[in-house]
Formats: C-alpha cells, sequence, structure tokens
C-alpha cells in the first residue's frame, strides 16, 4: 500500500476544509442502504475496469444490515471483488460478536457470494502479537483499498478507534496498517485500521442512523480534539474527500 501524505503533527490532522465532506441525507434507511450500495457497486465496478480487480472494506454493526442486503443483491463481477474489515473484536469467526461472521452471513450472500473473503484474526496470537501478521496480510490482499465504509458510535469512536485510548496517539502517528485496541467501554480485544490506512482508501463513506448520532456527528465537526472524539480524524482533515450519508 502507498502511505498517505505524511502529517507533521496530529494537529495538522485536524485542519479542516470543509469543502472535502459531502453529506447525503435520506428520510429513510432504506432509500439510503440503496442509493449507497448502488453508489458502492458503481465504484467497484469502475476499479475492476480500471485494473481488473476490486476491494470493499466494511464495517460490523446493526447499522449497514440492510446495506448489505441491497448490495448483496446487485449483480457485479463479485469474482473480482475481495472484501475485508475496517475492525474486528478477537474472537474466533465462529463467534456471534465476530464481525467477519456477520459479513460472512449478509454481505457474502446472493451475488456477492462471489466475493473472496479475508478476515483479520489470526490463530494462535493474541490481537497485539497479530498487528504486523495482520497488516501483512491485509496489505498482501486488500491494498490499495477502493472503498472503505465506515459506521460512528455514540461515543464518536469510528473502527475500534476509541475515545482517549492509551493506543490512540500511536494510532494516529504509525505507519502500521493494523493496530490492536483494547477498549474500556466495549468488551473484546480488537483489531483496528489505522486512520492513514483507512485516509489512503480511494473512496471513503461514513454511514450513520438516527438523531443521537447526528448530534454526535456535529459536535464532532464543531471541536478539534480527535482523542476525544476518534472520527474527527477522519472527518477533520484535508487530504481526503468524505461521503457521509446519514437517515
Amino acid at each position: 500500500m502507498d502511505p498517505p501524505p505524511q502529517l507533521n503533527s496530529l494537529h495538522e490532522m485536524v485542519e479542516v476544509g470543509m469543502s472535502n465532506i459531502h453529506f447525503h441525507e435520506f428520510r429513510k434507511d432504506s432509500e439510503l442502504a440503496l442509493k449507497l450500495a448502488l453508489t458502492i457497486a458503481e465504484d467497484l465496478t469502475c476499479a475492476i475496469k480500471q485494473k481488473g480487480s476490486a476491494t470493499l472494506l466494511v464495517s460490523g454493526g446493526i447499522t449497514p444490515l440492510k446495506l448489505f442486503s441491497a448490495l448483496s443483491q446487485i449483480d457485479i463481477t463479485w469474482e473480482n471483488v475481495t472484501i475485508g474489515l475496517c475492525d474486528e473484536r478477537w474472537v474466533a469467526p465462529s463467534h456471534n460478536e465476530s464481525n467477519e461472521k456477520l459479513i460472512r452471513e449478509t454481505l457474502l450472500q446472493n451475488y456477492a457470494s462471489k466475493a473472496t473473503f479475508v478476515g483479520m484474526v489470526i490463530d494462535n496470537y493474541d490481537a497485539l502479537s497479530a498487528e504486523v501478521e495482520c497488516s501483512q496480510k491485509i496489505q498482501s490482499s486488500l491494498s490499495p483499498f477502493d472503498v472503505i465504509v465506515l459506521g460512528m458510535g455514540n461515543d464518536a469512536h469510528t473502527a475500534s478507534l476509541f475515545p482517549n485510548n492509551p493506543r490512540l496517539n500511536e494510532a494516529y502517528t504509525t505507519d502500521k496498517i493494523c493496530i490492536a485496541i483494547e477498549p474500556t467501554t466495549a468488551p473484546h480485544t480488537r483489531m483496528s485500521l489505522t486512520p492513514k490506512a483507512i485516509l489512503s482508501s480511494n473512496r471513503i463513506y461514513l454511514h450513520f442512523q438516527g438523531n443521537s448520532k447526528l448530534e454526535v456527528y456535529n459536535e464532532a465537526m464543531e471541536g478539534d480534539d480527535i482523542f476525544a472524539m476518534p472520527i474527527r480524524s477522519i472527518l477533520k482533515q484535508h487530504t481526503k474527500e468524505i461521503e457521509v450519508y446519514f437517515a
């Protein structure tokens, strides 16, 4: 993966130009899911035409389920698509809280069942010990990233970058693709893409729903502290355009 432009400091990441944020609002989550699914399918198709293959990295949770269902039913050359994760709980792929399990049961269905999936969890490693191996795995199988779909928590975390986590400073400065995170407010050790890895993607979508999340988003856009609200490390930068989809 070609590294994104180097930042002189963490503060440089929060020099925002609002012109790089494109906000798309929908009245119904079903309308959002269909529109975003069609947009992602077009992105993937363009990448396939340009270089013969495409990569898509997605987030887990309840919010993207309708998106995954809609996307799986669009007939593109999924056999040329490789799907990966923005983050993962360090649990077995069969665990009910595994993002890999969720993606296999929701997105990798219908036409999209032809896609290749690359998980994050590496057997016989704890998350911290697996950072290098996981980074190499993601780099060899998925980079360069064509499309990333992020979510956002009520605490303003994205991927598994949680507010005021002891490893956030390293996450914001490392050149590694992946970093292990031990949340203090959520179960399970996680593996997460770093902000630099996320921002290396050709297309970046942020997908969230509900008034409470909208309040979080608005607060994030008004301030600069990327440690208090990690979603700002993606929104409050000037190197990449971010497409925000809200219902």
